[in-house]
């Protein structure tokens, strides 16, 4: 791996962090969207562990270009969290993946999380939001430079996402000019509003 590659996944652990909770079935797409939400409510952890799928970020020099990207969490210990990240440089090239430990702080609601690749290089992030299902996180990191968009499945409805993608410039101050989604299907490659990817 790179020199970069500890940062990378510091970063991404940032927005795994929270965002790692079991998936489940929204009940309807009214308990899905962005104002259902209670943003000071606590994360349940346990919920928050699994899979999610990065449908939007802010595009940095680490994760910049990566398609079908995923985080997987696991619950380790009381306020532990193991991070996977899943990548691909382009759809038709290998599956890459950066691992990661985070720490919870429990003072924050399990909201604050503090991440670390290869033992060093901590990283903070902040799990900003999370659907009342689970089915979306919103995710933030200090100086509001950087956000992620993350959901249970590789599918958003553009109007949720839309909603989101405001919701993250409106309540949270993030510059979403910068925000693109990140292909999760090789049809999505080339569509405006899309990521381009390291490799065609």
């Amino acid at each position: 791996m790179t020199s970069i590659r500890p940062f990378c996944a510091v970063l991404l652990a940032l927005s795994l962090a929270g965002p790692a909770m079991a998936a489940s079935e929204p009940p309807s797409p009214r308990a899905s969207a962005p104002d259902a939400a209670d943003p000071g409510a606590p994360i349940d952890l346990k919920r928050f562990m699994g899979t999610w799928y990065v449908i939007g970020r802010v595009p940095n020099f680490i994760e910049r270009g990566h398609v079908a990207s995923v985080n997987e969490y696991e619950l380790r210990d009381e306020h532990k969290v193991g991070i996977t990240y899943r990548y691909r440089d382009g759809f038709g090239e290998p599956l890459q993946e950066i691992r990661a430990r985070a720490s919870v702080d429990p003072d924050s609601g399990n909201h604050g999380w503090r991440t670390w690749f290869y033992r060093v290089v901590p990283t903070h992030s902040r799990v900003l939001e999370v659907a009342p299902d689970y089915s979306w996180a919103l995710i933030g990191y200090p100086g509001r430079e950087m956000a992620w968009i993350f959901a249970r499945k590789p599918d958003m409805d553009k109007a949720l996402y839309k909603e989101l993608a405001e919701r993250l410039r409106d309540e949270y101050g993030v510059n979403t000019d910068k925000l693109k989604r990140v292909p999760q299907h090789p049809e999505q490659v080339g569509k405006l509003g899309y990521e381009v990817p390291n490799a065609r």
